[in-house]
């Protein structure tokens, strides 16, 4: 039973749980639920009085529980599911739980904006204003954007934000809800992000069709120019190139009377095409007048019919054919130099490089299948998110392989490493904040405790995981004492 004095403070949305049972009925039951865990009944009151306003803004879309790990039942509780707010600053942590299981600890700023909208997508990105890198962007909550000159801005102008600070004011506002539809009107936004410059609170101009770079925006406010006419980018098959072009009724006939061709399937809106395109139209100048094989290409997107037919599923893919037939696909040809020394020595590709996850290690290589389950298992986590053609998880991979190996005997440590480019691995990443690569995440039993920003080498992973192997011990030792 709560006392009068808790019930006063507490909202009747706030649910009290001190019972395990409960407690999992309420985690079975109830599919987004925060649970405040406090050291005393009093030690979680600053939380309490925000979360009550918070509970009745997401009523409805989630839940939040409150757990009093000082009383006899929730001390229990706190220690079936191994939390311990004593340890936390003000005696309180908050533990996010979807679908029945833990999610993540709550690390966003303790303000009502914050948590409301992490309860209404705790998967989603934080709010721009919460990013310590937008410190120097203004954050506009109300359509008065009169007050001083000012430029609506978006998340990729914070940098931008701080190098024109005291000369200019960059600002950024989130116009997506409803209410701001008539604001949109005004301004012709029609879609995001759209940036506005005003001056002496009117509206001047769009800021558009120029370069999206710090130095570009600090340039342009030197002298604010109207939109620059946008010049349409001319297809590669009607400009001046020497490179075949093929379509979906071309395509056989051109291979019937060229035994010998490079083919290049590409998508026009492709980085890494746009890249490749001069090095093969180069390439095909040279080879086109005097090789036993031409280079010739096809737009995916416009011909799909030969695309669907090879199982072309990403840009740009090479492949080689003789005599009509396809003998060998080719991702390694991206310059003029490889591709004309292959088309006058025609050799299969090298074999794919053994991926880290095929390698022998003790790193645990883990999915959005099988992470939650292994992590909770473990006192100690290191996990490294990478994407396979990132240098700097190149880099990183032997020297956390290394420190695997060292502690591979230890039950309590893992090592582990997470693929986010496989499968559903990229939605898993996105939930655990990574947003560069490589991304270190340090883990107690499964809940998120800090991002690991040490030496990417053999030390920095060894002496972390070794500091907090000797906090275990140091704690064993004075409970001993204490005995």
């Amino acid at each position: 039973m709560l006392s009068l004095l808790e019930a006063a403070k507490v909202s009747p949305l706030i649910e009290k749980v001190s019972d395990h049972k409960d407690f999992k009925k309420l985690l079975r039951t109830r599919t987004n639920v925060l649970v405040l865990y406090t050291k005393t009944a009093t030690s979680g009151d600053s939380h309490l009085k925000l979360l009550s306003d918070v509970a009745q803004t997401v009523k409805g879309q989630g839940t939040i529980a409150w757990v009093n790990c000082g009383d006899s039942e929730g001390r229990k509780l706190c220690k079936k599911v191994k939390v311990d707010p004593s340890s936390k600053p003000r005696g309180a942590e908050l533990l996010h739980y979807k679908d029945g299981t833990f999610h993540t600890e709550y690390n966003r700023p303790a303000t009502f904006k914050s948590m409301v909208a992490f309860l209404k997508d705790p998967s989603g990105p934080p709010l721009w204003e919460d990013n310590p890198e937008a410190k120097d962007v203004i954050h506009i909550e109300t359509e008065k954007v009169s007050e001083a000159p000012s430029v609506l801005m978006q998340p990729v102008f914070q940098q931008a934000a701080t190098e024109t600070k005291g000369r200019y004011i960059l600002a950024g506002m989130n116009v997506h809800p409803a209410e701001f539809d008539i604001l949109k009107q005004e301004f012709n936004v029609k879609g995001y992000p759209t940036f506005c410059y005003f001056e002496k609170g009117k509206f001047l101009h769009h800021y558009e069709n120029y370069g999206g770079t710090a130095k570009d925006i600090a340039d342009w406010l030197k002298n604010p120019q109207p939109p620059q006419p946008k010049t349409p980018e001319v297809p590669w098959s009607e400009t001046d190139s020497p490179v075949f072009h093929l379509t979906d009724e071309s395509f056989d006939d051109f291979l019937e009377k060229h035994p010998a061709a490079l083919v290049m399937f590409y998508a026009p809106w492709c980085g890494h095409c746009k890249k490749m395109k001069p090095e093969y139209d180069e390439a095909a100048e040279i080879l086109n007048n005097a090789s036993p094989g031409v280079l010739a290409a096809v737009d995916s997107t416009v011909h799909k019919a030969v695309g669907d037919r090879y199982k072309i599923s990403g840009f740009p893919t090479v492949k080689y054919f003789e005599n009509g037939e396809e003998k060998y696909t080719l991702p390694h040809l991206r310059t003029k130099e490889k591709i004309i020394e292959f088309l006058h020595n025609p050799q299969a590709p090298p074999p794919p490089e053994q991926s880290w996850e095929e390698k022998p290690s003790s790193v645990s290589h883990l999915g959005s299948e099988d992470f939650r389950e292994a992590l909770k298992k473990k006192k100690h986590a290191l996990v490294m998110f990478y994407a396979p053609w990132c240098p700097h998880c190149k880099n990183a991979v032997p020297h956390f392989t290394t420190a695997a190996e060292l502690f591979k005997e230890d039950r309590k440590i893992v090592y582990a490493a997470v693929d986010c480019t496989k499968g559903q691995n990229h939605e898993l990443c996105k939930q655990e904040g990574v947003e560069g690569y490589p991304t270190f995440n340090y883990y107690n039993y499964g809940k998120f405790v800090e991002k690991y920003n040490g030496e990417r080498g053999e030390a920095g992973f060894i002496g972390f995981m070794r500091n907090l192997r000797g906090r275990d011990q140091e704690k064993v030792v004075k409970r001993k004492e204490e005995l």
